[in-house]
Order: structure tokens, then C-alpha cells, then sequence
């Protein structure tokens, strides 16, 4: 678990990213705070897709993308709106 809090840790820098458990069939939380120490996202995973290398680009994925909309530098809409455009996917973040 060390190890996959210090792949995110680098892939979400300059956040801090703390992984714990959470709950009893392998779900964990992750926790992003930014530099001044403000809890910023706390998003629920289950563990196999933090052990899963393509699973945890998607997550990383996700995290970007959700911690671009709480920082207000991109809109809900915007991605709905990218999604709906003809299949095209939104740029990766």
C-alpha cells in the first residue's frame, strides 16, 4: 500500500496523497490535500484497481480530472460536453 500512496504521490504532485483502508473488502480511500495541508479530494477505491497498472492510470486519470474541476479550472459540463461531441474523448489531464 507504501508504494502505490508514492506512485500517486508522484503522478499528483504537488498534492499530498495518503491511502488507508476503508471498510472490509479491500476498498481504501484516498486522500489528496494540497500544499497548505487542505483536504482538496477524498475519493473511494477498491484496492484491485490500485494494483492493476491500467486500473491505476484510469484512477490517476480521474483524480486530474476531479481535482481540476474542485480548483474550478474545468466545468462538469465542459467534460459532458466533450463526451457527447461525436465520441470524442477529453483531453488527457
Amino acid at each position: 500500500m507504501e508504494s502505490i500512496s508514492l506512485l500517486l504521490g508522484e503522478a499528483l504532485s504537488p498534492y499530498q496523497v495518503t491511502v488507508t483502508p476503508s471498510g472490509h473488502n479491500g476498498d481504501c480511500q484516498v486522500t489528496l490535500k494540497n500544499p497548505e495541508g487542505i483536504v482538496v479530494l477524498k475519493r473511494g477505491f477498491n484496492r484491485a484497481q490500485l494494483g492493476d497498472r491500467r486500473q491505476l492510470t484510469d484512477v490517476v486519470d480521474g483524480l486530474h480530472r476531479d481535482l481540476l474541476i474542485a480548483e474550478g479550472r474545468l466545468e462538469p459540463c465542459v467534460i459532458a460536453a466533450l463526451r457527447n461531441a461525436g465520441g470524442v474523448r477529453p483531453p488527457a489531464l
